[in-house]
């Protein structure tokens, strides 16, 4: 197929049934781009010949000498099927995990997915990755099974061992997708059976309904109903192709049940349904009949598909025999240059056959045409789950928005269609590439008038020649003849010629250096022109505040709106085809369609929703397997240039999708990656492409946690500990005049001015609860939005499902947290912490104080009475918030290495507050209320004083409570400062020294690796894992390789050139695949010393051995400017020997 031009496409566009949007998916090196190219050639784009050479899609530099993908990128193609012409929307994705964010961006935007596995390594982890990204996203995944020709010319199998083999592999990939389909429906049950008891709960159901419904239970898990007849790969569905991209060839089962059926006389249709499966050709009754396998026949598979694949290699690459390669040709009907038939090197010859007699191209784009949906056939389930962003469900939302699903539906691209763009990402374009800055290719009128403009200015040069050979009286004459002659309007005339030139010669230059954002989007409805205005949905926006706000049926953009919070408007200045690494310019593209639009960088972030209706609520997030753990701190080398460095990397932040920047409290310019390779390219294009300045990077940071655990039991020698151990332990904390510590870890701190004083001890959580409360970050952010509006006197609206979401998470807390210490701790909950939605948690063990717990705002929700609300909200003491905001800094940095803690809670067992009586500058009557309030709640205190603040609270509303409030802590700042500071001061050292007191340990972050690997480099991978304190969890080996595939953890702070030695060591044959898990407690305590008789005996009497934690703590410390507690030199005199001694 020749180049297809760009109104060919254009015209295609308009037509969304014959469009097909596919993203490229697979584990790292399993062909992606090498497929990629094979369909790019048959476009005429570039050369057969350099298919797999060339790796058209990887523009970057880097791309081209990793040799793996970085970014997805994008290239329309058109295929013509019979009388069908189609338009291909490939997207090509990185397989390296590093990378899985741009995987993310590019499945969003398609409705099919082609998944790639490799025919000797199988299903790996990353192929399972993808799987699972396309399955979150709705997308139908298509099967290419590539590298054939490895096991032909690597593992040198039979076809009838190769026929086993591709069996196995097909039913791994299956079984990856029975699994996600399996946990589907039991998710789909799950919320049928929620809805089933709300509908109970509020009559819809009467009991006369379902007689015996509460007797008997529907055990069935809903999967014998569920129809997964489509959902599986299968290659006599069509849904499989067998490959080799590298040597050009390609086919489905389709393709040779035609081939066969003519040549022996059997239908086509009964060869599809026998050419894969347990069939054999049975030659004296001419029929094909079942059981291969327990006769010992050979499948039909093999006999009619593989065993002439392998005789093609057979005589092409091992044997090179001429004679049968011609046969075999003519058989065929292949013709072969001359050139590729006297080449040296045989594959050139292998692939010039095999393109011509199974082309690669075809069977993958007839598979893709004919089983991938197009844009008109997006399901209903899909369109709901994008439209239902955060804790809203789909029939939760306005009516106006709920229409838009018809719009999703007819993927009209008519004029009163409503317009829906999502952008997924943005990427950085040169801006000598962008077609308006491009050099056209020249008209002959154009060329013409260059050819006049230059024949003036070459007789222009003659005269002025003319003019200097002569003397000069003759020459003054001779200008003054010049002046009168028309050969003077010449003279004048060339200024101009010279200044035409030029301005042709500038016209097309653009701006040297600078780079322009191009957003890589997909149209859903509606026609996108250039130059149309659109609202641009932010991730909080709520359509239902912004229909309210709006005036009715303002559906166009314009200047004169309200204001709507989280709602922008933009213009798209300029639209794009993207073809790879060239961009085509646009003026309208119709409705399902990939584009690139530009203008849009000072609107859009990473990702946005754009649409010209406010209903349209913005799509859910994408959804990314890798998380951002790798940080850097990055400074200019010369300090002039860092507004240089502050602009590349919000130019960086804004490129990639998954790279965070951000700025530390020391003041660091901080970059975080998903891992070292992602690192690399990020520092990279700082340097190249953002900033263009000479950087330096610091040496990876490493996230650590601190926490707290229970007495251990035995000592590191596993002997039981005695009482000597647990003095240690508690004896760290110095006691002094205002801090006192009880032997059983309660700490109390006095505030130096002498007037309050606070008891806390820690206590650690139960690993359960600590994963939960980790999990539900954004949850409990939401509890403190509600509890803070509440206190503010505001009204937050929370969808019926949050708040029963939030009242799940209370009730597993109920069930997690049980015993005599967590008795009712649930509902004494004051705070999380650290930034009020942390993995830690402050009690209120105060005697005699009632505050509400943070789960108050929900029961208001619920609708309790606005009497009781007044009275509980006006239980809460004076400097309620001091407590929270020193328990916030003392979680923020623990005390070991200024870390953030995890999984502790913060008793808060005392609160005594004793003020001076006499004050002078306050009203008496409001402080003594004052006062009588704080001593009535205090601990310690006798229960008749109580009566007061009673009173008190009748008569004083909100208002005057709050000025009140604010009047104290006026009235309280002495020489220590304010009151307020002092007892945020006392609770974060307390916290601080409550945590010392029990045994603490540090949490590292921790990798889960993947490392595939053949049995002779087993025990040097071994080696490397048990050198980087690495610990395997699992080792199997692939069925029907000589693979093993090791699945092991690794702690972040060790992996830092884990792959590149791992690869030294076995030549580069096992290759690792990190990605970040948990947070695990190193077991090893940072501040121990031998105390007891076994572990000197054991240990030695300097214990000198290396302590992981430590020397992970100190270099934290040594990192931050902390002191670090080290001997430089431990014998300062010189060292004698025996020589100088005689």
């Amino acid at each position: 197929m020749g180049h297809t031009s760009l109104d060919k496409i254009k015209a295609l566009q308009k037509n969304p049934a014959n469009v097909r949007n596919l993203c490229i998916l697979a584990h790292v090196d399993h062909g992606k781009t090498t497929l990629a190219d094979s369909l790019v050639a048959s476009n005429g784009i570039i050369s057969s010949r350099l298919t797999g050479k060339l790796r058209y899609l990887d523009s970057r530099e880097d791309e081209q000498i990793r040799g793996i993908t970085m970014k997805s990128s994008a290239i329309s193609l058109h295929y013509a099927a019979g009388e069908k012409d189609y338009l291909i929307n490939l997207i090509d994705s990185p397989g390296h995990v590093d990378f899985s964010s741009e995987v993310s961006t590019a499945v969003r935007l398609c409705d099919g997915a082609i998944v790639i596995v490799d025919a000797v390594e199988g299903v790996c982890p990353q192929t399972q990755a993808v799987l699972r990204q396309a399955w979150l996203e709705n997308i139908r995944p298509v099967l290419v099974i590539n590298k054939i020709d490895r096991l032909i010319m690597e593992l040198k199998l039979t076809s009838q061992e190769a026929y086993t083999h591709l069996q196995k592999i097909l039913e791994q990939v299956n079984a990856v997708t029975g699994s996600l389909f399996t946990s589907k429906v039991l998710e789909d049950r799950a919320v049928k059976e929620e809805r089933a008891e709300e509908d109970k709960e509020e009559g819809d159901i009467e009991p006369a309904e379902c007689p015996g419904s509460e007797q008997v239970y529907d055990w069935s898990a809903g999967l014998e109903d569920s129809d997964d007849s489509q959902l599986y790969f299968s290659p006599d569905q069509g849904n499989v192709v067998f490959a080799s991209a590298i040597d050009g060839w390609g086919f489905s089962i389709q393709q040779f049940a035609q081939i066969h059926s003519q040549r022996m006389g059997i239908r086509a249709e009964v060869l599809l349904k026998t050419l894969w499966g347990d069939f054999y050709l049975n030659a004296k009754a001419k029929k094909i009949m079942k059981g291969a396998h327990a006769k010992g026949k050979k499948p039909l598979f093999v006999q009619l598909v593989l065993d002439n694949i392998w005789s093609l290699y057979d005589a092409v690459v091992t044997r090179r025999d001429k004679e049968k390669i011609e046969k075999m040709m003519m058989s065929l009907g292949v013709k072969v240059m001359t050139r590729d038939l006297r080449h040296s090197d045989p594959k050139v010859l292998l692939s010039a056959i095999c393109s011509q007699w199974l082309p690669v191209s075809q069977a993958v784009l007839f598979m893709v045409c004919d089983k991938l949906p197009s844009p008109l056939d997006m399901t209903s389930e899909r369109i709901e789950r994008l439209m239902s962003v955060g804790a809203r469900r789909f029939h939760s939302l306005p009516l106006q928005t709920q229409e838009l699903k018809s719009a999703f539906m007819q993927c009209s691209s008519d004029d009163t269609a409503p317009v829906i763009v999502f952008v997924s990402k943005m990427f950085m374009v040169d801006a000598k590439a962008l077609p308006q800055n491009k050099q056209r290719p020249l008209t002959q009128e154009e060329m013409a008038q260059r050819r006049e403009l230059a024949r003036q200015r070459h007789t222009e040069k003659l005269a002025a020649i003319q003019q200097t050979e002569s003397g000069e009286g003759n020459a003054q004459s001779g200008s003054t003849t010049l002046a009168t002659t028309p050969g003077g309007d010449n003279t004048i005339g060339s200024e101009g010629v010279s200044g035409q030139m030029q301005a042709l010669s500038l016209k097309a230059k653009p701006e040297e250096g600078k780079e322009t954002f191009v957003a890589f989007a997909r149209v859903y409805s509606g026609v996108v022109r250039r130059g149309q205005k659109v609202f641009v949905m932010g991730p909080k926006y709520d359509p239902a505040q912004g229909l309210r706000i709006l005036p009715e049926g303002s559906t166009s953009v314009s200047a004169c709106l309200p204001p709507v919070p989280h709602l922008a408007c933009c213009t798209m200045d300029s639209l794009y085809l993207l073809m790879g690494r060239e961009l085509e310019e646009l003026e309208e593209v119709p409705s399902g369609n990939v584009l690139g639009i530009g203008g849009l960088e000072e609107c859009v972030l990473k990702s946005a929703t754009l649409s010209t209706s406010p209903a349209l609520p913005p799509f859910i997030p994408l959804n990314f397997e890798a998380t951002p753990i790798v940080r850097v701190a990055i400074e200019p080398k010369h300090p002039s240039e860092m507004p240089k460095l502050v602009r590349g990397m919000r130019l960086l932040n804004q490129a990639d999708p998954c790279a965070e920047v951000l700025i530390q409290e020391t003041g660091e310019h901080v970059l975080v990656t998903a891992g070292e390779v992602h690192l690399q390219r990020c520092l990279d294009d700082l340097r190249e492409r953002f900033a263009k300045i000479e950087i330096s990077a610091s040496k990876p940071i490493i996230p650590f946690r601190e926490t707290v655990i229970r007495p251990p039991k035995v000592d590191m020698v596993n002997e039981d500990l005695g009482k000597q151990q647990k003095v240690a332990v508690l004896h760290q904390v110095k006691e002094s005049d205002t801090l006192h510590l009880d032997p059983s870890g309660l700490v109390t701190l006095t505030t130096p001015n002498r007037q309050a004083t606070v008891g806390v001890r820690a206590i650690p959580l139960p690993e359960e609860v600590t994963l939960l409360l980790e999990g539900s970050a954004d949850l409990i952010r939401t509890l403190e939005q509600a509890c803070q509006a509440q206190r503010e006197g505001r009204t937050l609206d929370m969808s019926t499902w949050t708040l029963d979401a939030l009242m799940g998470l209370k009730s597993r807390l109920e069930v997690l947290l049980q015993g005599r210490k967590w008795r009712n701790a649930v509902d004494r909950i004051w705070a999380f912490g650290p930034r009020r939605y942390g993995p830690n948690i402050l009690l209120n063990s105060v005697e005699g104080y009632q505050k509400p717990s943070v789960w108050h705002c929900l029961e208001r929700k619920k609708g309790e009475k606005e009497g009781g609300e007044k009275a509980d909200a006006s239980a809460i003491r004076d400097f309620d918030n001091s407590i929270v905001s020193g328990f916030q800094l003392a979680t923020l940095s623990g005390p070991m290495c200024e870390e953030p803690l995890m999984g502790v809670c913060f008793s808060m067992e005392r609160w005594d507050m004793n003020f001076p009586t006499q004050r002078t500058h306050l009203d008496s009557v409001t402080e003594e209320d004052s006062n009588s309030r704080d001593a009535s709640v205090s601990s310690g205190k006798a229960g008749g004083v109580g009566e007061t603040p009673s009173q008190a609270e009748g008569a004083v509303a909100g208002e005057s409570q709050g000025r009140r409030r604010a009047e104290v802590g006026a009235g309280l700042v002495d020489c220590y400062g304010p009151f307020s500071g002092q007892l945020i001061a006392a609770v974060k050292e307390a916290c601080r020294h409550a945590f010392q007191a029990k045994p603490q340990r540090l949490m590292a972050a921790m990798y889960t690796c993947e490392i595939m690997a053949t049995a002779e480099v087993l025990g040097r991978v071994y080696g490397v894992l048990g050198k980087r304190e690495g610990r395997v969890l699992q080792e199997e080996m692939k069925e029907g390789t000589e693979m093993f595939i090791i699945k092991a953890v690794l702690p972040v702070a060790e992996s830092f050139g884990f792959a590149d030695e791992i690869r030294k060591r076995t030549s580069g044959l096992a290759s690792p695949q990190l990605v970040f898990s948990h947070w695990e407690v190193i077991s090893s305590d940072p501040s121990w010393v031998p105390t007891t008789e076994e572990e000197y005996l054991h240990f030695g009497e300097k214990a000198d051995s290396a302590n992981q934690a430590l020397k992970y703590m100190n270099a934290v410390r040594r990192r931050k400017g902390l002191y670090v507690e080290e001997k430089i030199v431990e014998h300062g005199e010189k060292q004698r020997t025996l020589s100088k001694n005689k």
